[in-house]
């Protein structure tokens, strides 16, 4: 989706399928998984965030290297790191987290967003990447911990919608 979107050709799993493959596989053994040890959920739920960070960083690195701008590249890492917990989600009959009001999406951006920001004050790229994956990642185990939220809406109120 990301690499459609961004005009970038071949798409990253034509030139690689071996990338498809695994993501299936890693999909199908998931949803499989996920069924069956409910009391590994702490176990899923850090791995979960740091795929997130990581595919956050990766998708805005392949924004940055065909020279597309920083807001753009901040939301092609959010689509990236998203998209795989969405697929996750669906496959497993669950309501996707990025639809929750769990900050999910939210420390996408935010991890997006520092690592463009590290590479604008001329920070190596790779020291950028780690401190964006960590400090993204830091931030979704405390959201976790302490319950952080988004605000919702209800439409209670708003003359048709309640």
């Amino acid at each position: 989706m990301r690499d459609v979107l961004l005009g970038h050709y071949p798409l990253g799993w034509i030139a690689n399928p071996e990338y498809l493959l695994f993501t299936i596989g890693a999909a199908l053994v998931t949803a499989m998984v996920a069924r069956i040890l409910h009391h590994l959920r702490t176990v899923f739920l850090v791995v979960d965030g740091l795929g997130l960070v990581a595919f956050t960083v990766i998708g805005c690195d392949v924004a940055m290297s065909i020279g597309m701008s920083p807001a753009i590249v901040v939301v092609a890492g959010m689509m990236t790191g998203v998209f795989g917990g969405l697929l996750r989600d669906v496959l497993c009959n669950e309501i996707p987290w990025v639809l929750r009001k769990e900050l999910y999406a939210t420390v996408s951006l935010l991890t997006g967003g520092l690592y463009v920001g590290l590479l604008w004050f001329q920070v190596t790229n790779e020291m950028a990447m780690l401190i964006a994956i960590g400090v993204g990642f830091l931030f979704r185990l405390l959201a976790l911990r302490f319950h952080w939220r988004l605000p919702g809406f209800s439409g209670v109120g708003i003359r048709g919608l309640d």
